[in-house]
C-alpha cells in the first residue's frame, strides 16, 4: 500500500488507513479516489498536486 502526500501542509493519505472521515474505508486506493479529491487538512491542493511517499 502507498502514501501520498500534500505539498502544502504534509498530510498524507496512507491506502491502509484511507480517510474514514471523509468515506473512505481502510484499504481504499489512490486511484480508487475521485479526481477531485481535495486535502482534507488544508483543503488547498487536489488529488493531481499530491506526491507519492517513498516507502521505506
Amino acid at each position: 500500500m502507498s502514501q501520498y502526500q500534500c505539498p502544502e501542509c504534509g498530510y498524507r493519505y496512507d491506502e491502509r488507513h484511507g480517510e474514514p472521515h471523509e468515506g473512505y474505508a481502510p484499504g481504499t486506493t489512490w486511484e480508487e479516489l475521485p479526481e477531485d479529491f481535495t486535502c482534507p487538512d488544508c483543503a488547498v491542493r487536489v488529488k493531481a498536486d499530491f506526491v507519492p511517499v517513498a516507502e521505506t
